[in-house]
């Protein structure tokens, strides 16, 4: 049957189910027990890497819960702020046995943006690691702890072992619901600052379930996972979808390509998670020739549409199925999916179509009337996967969700008869860096903070390994003459790598709409042009 409108109804082919993280990682266990659970993503010998079984993993996670209700109660919010360590992820195992809310924290972060996080959270205890690729980790959370005194507890993860020393031998934990909260992931919206996306067990159990079905994940495959686990791609999509399907998953430490082909070799795997400027970044790796990729079955990709030429060279120089998803972290985070039978056309051109049980409507942003088919309009989702709401921000819930239960996404999109869906650009000003979401109000307000500055503009310009880079549009307050590295200094002093903009324009005066409004299209044609 041929759609005339954009709308997908709930395909029910795969059921919900009411189910939590704490009975997810049970029932996987009690299927599963001795079979491989997680290794760790370092370099280094094979023989070296710690393991865990599922038998394994499901007694750690619950000594963590048992820690952890020895300082939290169920409810509270607890940071993590480390790379992909395997303890992240028991942590989160731990955290959702226990009902503790686990906030996520980009390891880039620096110490403004740690406190905004924090305290927005009013997180009671943080989770961490010393330092992190240069990023003094341990001395900025001392720094802006005097400003946050809900925060109890911080914990290394250099001092685990003893965190484990303090869990009662059979710990008591407490009756944790479908509907209970999950986690606080962070996201850029329209304050200008990042917002905190509250998710559910039952969205993220279930959604992180129908991906690993849909990607063909199988009981004894082993996943690759270099998502970074701040993002529900890593420790939604990687670590509950391998959980669920009975798969061994790798957390890659950091990504780094020579590290990444070693794992695909020596630990076997079959499935290799990525967004495009990973897989680029492989296919360019001199170690590519010399590692035996063979095992490899499936790749995948998250973020955006992937060029056509990228899909012909991963299918062909790693013999696999290609796989392309897209979501936001509102909705736990799966929308659509490029499935692997998909022709070469809708994996280059489209983002597949949507998941089951998940709504799907294209609309007017003026009318919120459904728009035809092929016409472009505000993709808007509804279903089991959407968040309870943005962590105390009641008006900017309202705002995303409406009384019908819509989330707006604030992406601009097209879907065809087929129920294809493509991107056609954002309401939202976002820029999207590598699969990272960027928002500019954050860069623009701390530039204005610069005495040299008088006004800004930050939107994305195309670039061709990580899809768009951010760019700044200077104009100098009267009688200054900023330079981009002092301007670059100081966003660096406050911002993490991937937020500090690479290109710097200087200008006497902003193109503006008839109400005075900066026209940052125009900014971005000249720029190209």
């Amino acid at each position: 049957m041929k759609l005339t409108e954009s709308y997908w109804p709930a395909e029910p082919s795969i059921t919900i189910e009411e189910s939590t993280v704490g009975s997810a990682l049970r029932a996987a266990a009690e299927q599963h027990g001795p079979r491989p659970a997680m290794a760790e993503g370092t370099p280094g010998r094979p023989e070296d890497r710690r393991r865990w079984s599922f038998d394994e993993l499901v007694a750690d996670a619950e000594r963590v819960a048992g820690a952890l209700l020895e300082r939290f109660e169920p409810g509270e919010r607890v940071a993590v702020w480390a790379p992909n360590l395997p303890e992240w992820v028991l942590l989160e195992l731990g955290a959702g046995l226990a009902g503790v809310v686990l906030v996520t924290v980009n390891p880039a972060y620096q110490a403004r943006e740690l406190e905004y996080v924090l305290r927005q959270s009013g997180a009671s205890g943080i989770f961490l690691v010393p330092e992190f690729r240069g990023n003094p980790m341990a001395a900025s959370l001392e720094a802006v702890r005097p400003s946050l005194p809900a925060l109890r507890e911080s914990v290394s993860f250099e001092d685990w072992d003893a965190l484990l020393a303090t869990s009662p031998a059979n710990p008591k934990l407490p009756d944790v619901r479908p509907s209970d909260p999950a986690q606080i992931q962070y996201t850029s919206g329209t304050t200008g600052f990042p917002k905190g996306a509250l998710l559910h067990h039952r969205g993220l159990t279930n959604n992180a379930r129908i991906f690993a079905t849909l990607t063909d994940v199988r009981p004894g495959d082993t996943c690759l996972n270099p998502f970074p686990m701040f993002h529900t791609a890593g420790c939604v999509l990687g670590v509950l979808g391998t959980l669920q399907a009975g798969a061994c998953h790798i957390p890659v430490y950091a990504f780094d390509p020579s590290l990444m082909l070693e794992l695909a070799e020596t630990e076997r795997a079959d499935i290799i998670l990525g967004v495009p400027t990973v897989l680029l970044a492989l296919l360019e790796c001199p170690d590519l020739a010399t590692r035996d990729l063979s095992r490899v079955r499936v790749a995948l990709s998250g973020g955006a549409t992937v060029p056509a030429e990228l899909v012909k060279r991963v299918e062909a120089s790693f013999g696999v199925q290609f796989s392309i998803v897209y979501g936001t972290t509102e909705c736990s985070p799966l929308l659509t999916q490029v499935r692997l039978d998909d022709d070469f056309v809708d994996k280059t051109e489209t983002l597949g179509r949507p998941v089951p049980q998940t709504e799907i409507k294209i609309t007017d942003p003026e009318t919120g009337k459904i728009v035809p088919c092929g016409e472009a309009g505000e993709l808007c989702a509804r279903g089991y996967c959407v968040m309870t709401g943005y962590y105390d921000m009641p008006d900017q819930t309202a705002a995303a969700i409406d009384d019908e239960g819509w989330y707006h996404t604030g992406d601009l999109a097209s879907m065809d008869d087929r129920g294809f869906l493509r991107i056609e650009g954002r309401l939202k000003d976002m820029i999207i860096r590598g699969g990272e979401n960027i928002y500019p109000r954050e860069i623009e307000d701390l530039l204005f903070e610069h005495p040299k500055v008088a006004d800004v503009a930050v939107v994305g310009v195309p670039d061709e390994r990580w899809g768009e880079a951010v760019a700044a549009f200077v104009r100098p307050a009267p009688g200054e003459a900023p330079t981009e590295q002092e301007l670059f200094d100081h966003c660096r002093a406050h911002l993490s790598p991937q937020k500090t903009p690479r290109h710097w324009r200087f200008l006497n005066e902003f193109p503006l709409t008839a109400s005075g409004k900066i026209q940052k299209f125009v900014l971005r044609d000249q720029f190209m042009g």
